[in-house]
Protein backbone atom coordinates (compact mmCIF):
# COMPACT_ATOMS: atom_id res chain seq x y z
CA UNK A 1 0.00 0.00 0.00
CA UNK A 2 1.13 3.65 -0.59
CA UNK A 3 0.42 6.11 1.69
CA UNK A 4 -0.01 9.92 0.63
CA UNK A 5 0.69 12.41 2.90
CA UNK A 6 -2.22 14.80 4.08
CA UNK A 7 -0.78 18.11 5.86
CA UNK A 8 -3.73 20.14 4.07
CA UNK A 9 -1.59 21.37 0.84
CA UNK A 10 -3.89 20.66 -1.81
CA UNK A 11 -3.76 18.63 -4.97
CA UNK A 12 -4.58 15.18 -2.88
CA UNK A 13 -7.03 14.00 -5.39
CA UNK A 14 -5.33 14.31 -8.15
CA UNK A 15 -2.07 12.09 -6.72
CA UNK A 16 -4.79 9.75 -6.05
CA UNK A 17 -6.58 9.56 -9.68
CA UNK A 18 -3.16 9.28 -11.43
CA UNK A 19 -2.11 6.52 -8.94
CA UNK A 20 -5.39 4.96 -9.97
CA UNK A 21 -4.86 5.42 -13.34
CA UNK A 22 -1.41 3.23 -13.15
CA UNK A 23 -3.14 0.53 -10.81
CA UNK A 24 -1.37 2.28 -7.55
CA UNK A 25 -3.52 1.04 -4.58
CA UNK A 26 -2.76 4.23 -2.23
CA UNK A 27 -4.47 5.39 0.54
CA UNK A 28 -4.78 9.45 2.41
CA UNK A 29 -3.51 9.97 5.53
CA UNK A 30 -2.39 12.56 8.25
CA UNK A 31 -1.92 9.91 10.53
CA UNK A 32 1.66 10.23 11.93
CA UNK A 33 1.94 6.50 13.15
CA UNK A 34 0.41 5.90 9.29
CA UNK A 35 2.82 7.30 7.85
CA UNK A 36 5.95 6.38 9.41
CA UNK A 37 4.91 2.51 8.99
CA UNK A 38 4.29 3.08 5.72
CA UNK A 39 5.91 1.00 2.92
CA UNK A 40 5.82 3.70 0.66
CA UNK A 41 5.19 7.57 0.71
CA UNK A 42 4.11 10.10 -1.66
CA UNK A 43 4.57 13.72 -0.47
CA UNK A 44 2.83 16.27 -2.20
CA UNK A 45 2.05 19.67 -1.87
CA UNK A 46 0.92 23.05 -3.40
CA UNK A 47 1.19 26.41 -1.25
CA UNK A 48 3.67 28.55 0.69
CA UNK A 49 6.43 26.71 3.11
CA UNK A 50 5.59 28.24 6.11
CA UNK A 51 2.51 26.99 6.61
CA UNK A 52 2.96 23.52 5.36
CA UNK A 53 5.97 23.44 8.12
CA UNK A 54 3.57 24.94 10.65
CA UNK A 55 0.45 21.92 9.46
CA UNK A 56 3.30 19.12 9.47
CA UNK A 57 4.68 20.06 13.30
CA UNK A 58 1.17 20.43 14.52
CA UNK A 59 0.28 16.91 13.36
CA UNK A 60 3.71 15.30 14.32
CA UNK A 61 3.50 14.26 10.60
CA UNK A 62 7.44 16.37 10.07
CA UNK A 63 9.17 13.71 12.59
CA UNK A 64 7.37 10.62 10.95
CA UNK A 65 8.62 11.34 7.69
CA UNK A 66 11.85 12.07 9.46
CA UNK A 67 11.63 8.70 11.00
CA UNK A 68 10.78 7.06 7.71
CA UNK A 69 13.34 8.61 5.91
CA UNK A 70 15.85 7.10 8.67
CA UNK A 71 13.91 3.58 8.14
CA UNK A 72 14.56 3.55 4.22
CA UNK A 73 11.29 3.84 3.27
CA UNK A 74 11.12 4.83 -0.51
CA UNK A 75 9.76 8.90 -0.48
CA UNK A 76 8.10 10.29 -3.76
CA UNK A 77 8.47 14.28 -3.13
CA UNK A 78 6.39 16.38 -5.30
CA UNK A 79 6.26 20.26 -5.84
CA UNK A 80 6.11 21.96 -2.12
CA UNK A 81 6.96 18.41 -0.80
CA UNK A 82 10.39 18.54 -2.49
CA UNK A 83 11.05 22.14 -1.67
CA UNK A 84 10.67 21.36 2.36
CA UNK A 85 12.69 18.31 2.23
CA UNK A 86 15.36 20.40 2.04
CA UNK A 87 17.04 22.16 5.23
CA UNK A 88 15.24 25.71 4.87
CA UNK A 89 12.96 28.10 2.11
CA UNK A 90 13.28 31.70 1.27
CA UNK A 91 9.63 31.76 1.03
CA UNK A 92 9.18 33.22 4.50
CA UNK A 93 12.62 32.48 5.45
CA UNK A 94 11.61 29.09 7.40
CA UNK A 95 13.35 26.31 8.53
CA UNK A 96 12.08 22.69 6.55
CA UNK A 97 12.52 19.14 7.11
CA UNK A 98 16.68 19.07 6.64
CA UNK A 99 16.30 15.34 4.79
CA UNK A 100 18.50 16.79 1.93
CA UNK A 101 21.13 19.25 2.48
CA UNK A 102 20.55 22.92 0.79
CA UNK A 103 17.52 25.47 0.35
CA UNK A 104 14.94 26.43 -1.72
CA UNK A 105 15.22 29.82 -3.42
CA UNK A 106 12.76 32.07 -5.71
CA UNK A 107 13.32 32.58 -9.35
CA UNK A 108 15.62 35.63 -9.55
CA UNK A 109 12.82 39.14 -10.70
CA UNK A 110 13.57 39.45 -14.18
CA UNK A 111 10.96 41.24 -17.05
CA UNK A 112 12.50 38.57 -19.18
CA UNK A 113 10.04 36.02 -17.96
CA UNK A 114 7.04 35.35 -15.60
CA UNK A 115 7.23 34.46 -12.26
CA UNK A 116 5.64 32.15 -11.09
CA UNK A 117 6.35 29.62 -13.67
CA UNK A 118 3.35 28.03 -14.73
CA UNK A 119 3.04 25.78 -17.76
CA UNK A 120 4.43 22.70 -19.67
CA UNK A 121 8.65 22.65 -19.46
CA UNK A 122 10.85 20.17 -21.26
CA UNK A 123 13.67 18.58 -18.37
CA UNK A 124 17.18 17.22 -18.70
CA UNK A 125 18.22 14.41 -16.94
CA UNK A 126 21.75 14.89 -15.40
CA UNK A 127 22.42 11.42 -14.17
CA UNK A 128 20.57 8.16 -14.44
CA UNK A 129 17.98 7.27 -11.80
CA UNK A 130 15.47 4.36 -11.62
CA UNK A 131 12.21 6.57 -10.97
CA UNK A 132 13.59 8.06 -14.76
CA UNK A 133 14.71 5.14 -16.68
CA UNK A 134 13.66 6.15 -20.43
CA UNK A 135 13.59 9.57 -19.68
CA UNK A 136 14.97 11.69 -22.51
CA UNK A 137 16.51 14.92 -22.74
CA UNK A 138 13.67 17.61 -23.34
CA UNK A 139 10.87 15.32 -22.42
CA UNK A 140 7.96 17.68 -21.22
CA UNK A 141 6.44 17.71 -17.64
CA UNK A 142 4.05 20.23 -16.40
CA UNK A 143 5.43 23.05 -13.54
CA UNK A 144 3.77 25.10 -11.09
CA UNK A 145 6.28 27.02 -8.79
CA UNK A 146 7.77 30.21 -7.71
CA UNK A 147 10.69 28.62 -5.94
CA UNK A 148 12.88 26.07 -6.58
CA UNK A 149 15.32 23.48 -4.60
CA UNK A 150 18.65 23.89 -4.86
CA UNK A 151 20.64 21.20 -3.06
CA UNK A 152 24.20 21.46 -1.77
CA UNK A 153 25.68 18.55 -3.01
CA UNK A 154 25.56 18.58 -6.88
CA UNK A 155 25.38 14.79 -7.04
CA UNK A 156 22.03 15.18 -5.54
CA UNK A 157 20.81 16.52 -8.65
CA UNK A 158 19.19 14.38 -11.27
CA UNK A 159 17.17 16.65 -13.85
CA UNK A 160 17.43 20.27 -14.50
CA UNK A 161 14.90 22.78 -16.76
CA UNK A 162 15.00 26.11 -18.12
CA UNK A 163 12.93 29.30 -17.02
CA UNK A 164 15.16 32.18 -17.76
CA UNK A 165 18.14 30.41 -15.79
CA UNK A 166 19.09 26.59 -15.68
CA UNK A 167 17.21 25.17 -12.21
CA UNK A 168 17.04 22.17 -10.64
CA UNK A 169 13.85 20.05 -11.25
CA UNK A 170 14.48 16.86 -9.90
CA UNK A 171 16.46 15.46 -6.72
CA UNK A 172 17.68 12.82 -4.94
CA UNK A 173 19.38 11.69 -1.68
CA UNK A 174 19.17 7.72 -0.50
CA UNK A 175 16.06 6.39 -0.33
CA UNK A 176 14.45 9.63 -1.67
CA UNK A 177 13.12 11.34 -4.48
CA UNK A 178 11.53 14.66 -5.32
CA UNK A 179 10.54 16.66 -8.11
CA UNK A 180 9.46 20.30 -8.74
CA UNK A 181 6.93 19.40 -11.75
CA UNK A 182 3.85 17.08 -11.09
CA UNK A 183 4.19 13.86 -12.65
CA UNK A 184 0.42 13.59 -11.83
CA UNK A 185 -0.26 16.43 -14.19
CA UNK A 186 2.49 15.51 -16.82
CA UNK A 187 0.42 12.39 -18.86
CA UNK A 188 1.96 9.48 -19.62
CA UNK A 189 5.97 10.34 -18.65
CA UNK A 190 4.71 11.19 -15.33
CA UNK A 191 2.84 8.70 -15.27
CA UNK A 192 5.80 6.25 -15.49
CA UNK A 193 7.78 8.03 -13.02
CA UNK A 194 4.99 7.14 -10.56
CA UNK A 195 4.44 3.42 -12.06
CA UNK A 196 8.72 3.28 -11.05
CA UNK A 197 8.16 4.71 -7.79
CA UNK A 198 5.45 2.06 -6.99
CA UNK A 199 8.25 -0.59 -7.55
CA UNK A 200 11.17 0.35 -6.30
CA UNK A 201 13.00 -0.32 -3.23
CA UNK A 202 15.02 2.90 -2.13
CA UNK A 203 17.80 2.30 -3.86
CA UNK A 204 20.05 3.95 -6.73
Amino acid sequence: MLTIVDYNAGNLRSVKRACDAVGISATITQDPDAVRNAERIIFPGVGAAPSAMETLKKNGLDQALKDAFTAGTPILGICLGTQIILENSEEGNVKTLGLVPGATIRFPASTEYKVPHIGWNGVRPTQSHPLLHGLESGDAFYFVHSYYPNPSNPENIFAVADHGIEFCCAIGHKNLFGTQFHPEKSGRFGLNILSRFAQWNGSL
